[in-house]
Formats: C-alpha cells, sequence, structure tokens
C-alpha cells in the first residue's frame, strides 16, 4: 500500500461500504489518544509548580521559565514533519518511536539535577512527543468509516481542550502529594500502555521508502529555523520588552527571513517536507484560521484566567484548580452534543454559535472585579468552555471535509500547528496588551487622585492612624505604600478586563469569518467519488 493512500485496513475510502474490525481499530486509536492526551499535557503539566521544581534543580529565575519554553519550542517543528515522517515510515512506526522516546525523555527529566539536564530532556521530550498529536489526528479522518468520523472528532476535541486545562491543576496536586519529579514520572504506566496497544492494533496504514530519496534537508533547516525562531518570540517577547531585546530582535529577523524562504522552497521542490496544496482548498483554509483562533482562545483563556486569580484575586492554587474546573466540565458535557448537532446540521452553524458563546463568555469579564466569586467566574468559564468545543468540533470538520484522502496526513500537522501558534500568539497578545494596559490604567488614576483632595486626605488619615495602631515606624510612608498598591491593583484589574473583552472581539470577528466556508454535508469527510 503506497503511504499516500491512506485508507485504513478495514475502512476504503470507496463507494463500498468498509469491513472495520471494531475491535482491532478502537484499541489502536485508543492507545493512540492516551499518548495524544500525554503529549499535550505535558505542556501545562508542569505551570503551577515551577517554584518547587526551580527549588530542586537550583535554577534562576530567568531559567525556570525554560522548563516550560523549552518543550513547546522543538514541539512545533515535529507537529509538521510529523505529516511527511507517517507517510515515509508508516503511522505505527512514527508512532511507536514518538511514544518510546516521550517515555525515555520523561524518565530523564524526572531524574534530573541541574536545570540544563531539565531543559535538554524537556526539549527533547517535546520534539519526539510532537509526533503523537497530528498524528491522531489523520488516522480519525482516514481509519474511521464517515458516518463514524464526527464521533471520533468529539474525541479528539476532548483531548486538546481538556489536557491542556487540567495540566496545572493535576501537576499542582502530584506535586503537593509526591513531589515534582512525578510531573515527569507519571507519564511512565500510560506510555507503557500506549506502546503495548499500538504495537498490537495500531497497524492502520504502510509507509513508502521511496519518500527516503531526495529528503528535503534544506527545506527541514528552513523550516526549523522559522518555527523556532518565531515560536521563542511569542513566548518571550512580552516579558523581554519585544524589540529592545536583542536577541528577540535578531530572531524575528531570522524569521522574516526564512518563512518566506521555507515557502518558497517547499513550492518548488519535488520532494517537500509539508504539502501546501491542502491551502487551495477554501474550506481548508478557512478552517485552518478558525483553528488558529480556536487555539487563541484556549490557551488564552486557560492563561487569562488563573493569572487574574492569583494577581489579583489573592486564590490559592487549590481555589484556581477549583474555579478552572467548570470549564473542563462545561467541555466535557458539550462534546457529545457538539458531536450530534456536527452530525445533522452545516458544520458552520455550530461554529458561528460556539465562536459567539465564547465571545459573550469573553466579554462579560469587561466587567470583573477583586470581589468577583465563584459563580461569577464559573458563568465565564461555561459559556467559554461550551463555546469553544462547540467551535473547534465543527472547525475539524469543516477543514478535513473537502480534501482528498492523499493530503490529510500533510494537513492534519498543519491544523495543529496552527492551534499551537494561534495559542502563542494569543499569550503573547495577552501579554503585551497586559503590561500596556497597566501602565496606562495606572496613569490615568494616578492623576485622578490629588493628595490636596479631602477624600484622599481622609483615606491617608485613616491609614496612618492604623499603622501607627500597628507599631510601623513609619505610618505615613507606609500609608502612601498602601494607596500606591490599592491604585496598582485596581490598574491591573482594569488591564484584564480590556484583556477579556479584546479576546471577546476576537472570537466574535471569527464567528463572522466562519461564512466564508462552503456549505459541507452533515460535517463529514465524504468518499473520493462525493468530495466535490
Amino acid at each position: 500500500m503506497s503511504a499516500n493512500d491512506t485508507t485504513a485496513p478495514g475502512a476504503p475510502l470507496s463507494g463500498e461500504a468498509p469491513k472495520v474490525d471494531w475491535f482491532v481499530l478502537l484499541l489502536g486509536f485508543a492507545g493512540m489518544v492516551v499518548g495524544q492526551f500525554m503529549a499535550i499535557l505535558d505542556i501545562q503539566i508542569v505551570a503551577a509548580s515551577l517554584p518547587q521544581i526551580q527549588a530542586g534543580v537550583g535554577a534562576s529565575n530567568d531559567e525556570i521559565s525554560w522548563v516550560q519554553t523549552a518543550y513547546l519550542i522543538p514541539e512545533v517543528v515535529m507537529i509538521p514533519l510529523s505529516g511527511y515522517l507517517a507517510r515515509w515510515w508508516g503511522t505505527q512506526r512514527l508512532f511507536l518511536i514518538s511514544a518510546a522516546g516521550f517515555v525515555v525523555m520523561s524518565v530523564l527529566a524526572g531524574m534530573s539535577n541541574s536545570i540544563d539536564m531539565l531543559i535538554i530532556c524537556r526539549a527533547l521530550q517535546g520534539f519526539v512527543g510532537g509526533a503523537m498529536i497530528p498524528t491522531v489526528f489523520a488516522v480519525a479522518f482516514t481509519a474511521f468509516p464517515p458516518k463514524h468520523r464526527v464521533t471520533a472528532s468529539v474525541i479528539m476535541g476532548l483531548i486538546v481542550t481538556l489536557a491542556p486545562t487540567i495540566g496545572p491543576t493535576l501537576g499542582g496536586h502530584l506535586t503537593e502529594l509526591l513531589s515534582w519529579r512525578w510531573l515527569f514520572f507519571v507519564n511512565v504506566v500510560p506510555g507503557v500502555v500506549v506502546l503495548f496497544l499500538v504495537s498490537q492494533y495500531g497497524n492502520f496504514d504502510e509507509g513508502d521508502p521511496e519518500l527516503a530519496k531526495g529528503f528535503d534537508w534544506w527545506g527541514l533547516g528552513l523550516m526549523a529555523a522559522f518555527l523556532m525562531s518565531l515560536q521563542f518570540v511569542l513566548e518571550e517577547g512580552a516579558k523581554n520588552d519585544w524589540f529592545s531585546d536583542s536577541h528577540i530582535l535578531l530572531l524575528s529577523v531570522v524569521a522574516l527571513l526564512t518563512g518566506p524562504a521555507f515557502i518558497w522552497r517547499t513550492l518548488t521542490y519535488g520532494n517537500p517536507i509539508v504539502e501546501l496544496r491542502a491551502f487551495t482548498d477554501r474550506n481548508f483554509t478557512v478552517g485552518v484560521i478558525m483553528t488558529f483562533v480556536t487555539g487563541a482562545a484556549l490557551f488564552g483563556g486557560t492563561f487569562l484566567l488563573p493569572l487574574f486569580l492569583g494577581r489579583v484575586g489573592g486564590y490559592s492554587s487549590a481555589e484556581v484548580g477549583t474555579i478552572m474546573v467548570v470549564s473542563g466540565l462545561a467541555m466535557f458535557l458539550t462534546a457529545p452534543l457538539a458531536g450530534r448537532i456536527a452530525r445533522r446540521v452545516d458544520p458552520r452553524v455550530p461554529m458561528f454559535i460556539g465562536f459567539m458563546l465564547a465571545a459573550w463568555g469573553m466579554w462579560s469579564a469587561h466587567a470583573v472585579t477583586p470581589e468577583w466569586g465563584f459563580w461569577e467566574f464559573a458563568s465565564v468559564q461555561a459559556f467559554r468552555g461550551v463555546g469553544v468545543m462547540l467551535a473547534m468540533i465543527a472547525s475539524q470538520n469543516v477543514t478535513m471535509s473537502t480534501l482528498t484522502p492523499s493530503m490529510i496526513k500533510n494537513a492534519s500537522g498543519l491544523v495543529n500547528l496552527a492551534r499551537n501558534v494561534g495559542g502563542a500568539f494569543g499569550l503573547a497578545a495577552l501579554n503585551t496588551l497586559l503590561t500596556q494596559r497597566s501602565a496606562v490604567h495606572m496613569g490615568e488614576l494616578t492623576s485622578r487622585i490629588s493628595t490636596a483632595s479631602s477624600q484622599t486626605a481622609d483615606m491617608l488619615s485613616g491609614l496612618t492612624a492604623r499603622f501607627e495602631e500597628l507599631g510601623l515606624a513609619n505610618p505615613v510612608g507606609a500609608a502612601y505604600a498602601a494607596l500606591n498598591r490599592m491604585i496598582q491593583l485596581q490598574a491591573t484589574n482594569l488591564a484584564f478586563a480590556d484583556a477579556f473583552v479584546v479576546l471577546g472581539l476576537a472570537c466574535a470577528a471569527a464567528a463572522f469569518i466562519v461564512l466564508l466556508a462552503k456549505p459541507v454535508r452533515g460535517g463529514l469527510l465524504a468518499p473520493d467519488g462525493d468530495m466535490h
């Protein structure tokens, strides 16, 4: 079987009814789904435990952020590369290599006694594990019969949304109950299960050794330079004040030069690493844009709310985890309904509704205050969770619905890359917005407060009296410092409100871009004979 013919055993993409060995298909797919969950979970599982990891390996404040960044940067190279490798080696072989490498690097990361070793292991873990994400997507749209592909899409939607949502909460509890090393050791048992299931039941296609001839090393180099530079700039730009930092400026120039060069190489080389022909399909192009926005909404919302709760609300890690569970629960409960809707109606409808619900959820947080409690945040999380799940499942089907089978593997890598890069763009934009708007609101609030006003004088007098009662050496200075902290808190609160509004407006704009897609019959990938 040619690797370009992605037809799975028992599920031919022809006009004939497929004969499916469901036992083999479901066990093989289940193993791949668990692997995908592990790979996505490990992006965020360290987020709540960075202080403990920092103490454990003796890292500086600047170094510890690389525990997360080092995983993401190489991962974005493997995600598009995996489409070529899956066609060359076959999906099963690629997935087994990826899962085995991921488990080995997880163990080594957990055993690390220095920050340098930990960063190297995390980088290799992200690179080899990156192949487990898009390959599941490709199998879902090739191995399953057409009428069951929405179900497979629902499962993937749950994985993609739940894994980053529960990652920080799970990581925090693991660190508290055991130690930070178990953030990585926890991958061993499920990793062994994945290796067993995929090795026994995951033979979905065969590789094409002919693809080894003329491998595009120049294309790989340009793609790696472009994606890794872009990811670094997006991850580190906001905290380093963007182009005022020489490294950010240099890597931005590298990305600007290698990006167009990579596209040119891909379009002109006979055996390119990434096929860009899929972008000639209008639904795929619109779907990739939707996936980009969904990534920004998913990762942006997961980033904004915990940061607000900790920085402004003063919530503990456990309380943040409890509030964040609402989003995951909303997504989990919505998934079956989203699947049913995707089977019965034009998927542009749930995409539009989903993005509008997410927009409303984010917009409703424009009135956020430090006094907000569980139920106010639950409403925001519920609308966002339901909306993102509806939009994601529908967009997956719109994206792949009109592609020919030979394009699926490459297209799945591009779709997942769009989600990751969308998330990185979203976080970079939100980080920059928070910094800039905090400064603007701080200036506005400070200009309104005059020490000559009776209200300000009364407040300072009251604070001074309070600090005198506490026996502070400089109660007047403490009173001014306390007033400044109040102003800073209010400025930060207003900046977060602005960020929620921007995220809401982006989701609303995406809802109208949905209308550019062509109608799709039931959102299903059609057989070859009825593609167009």
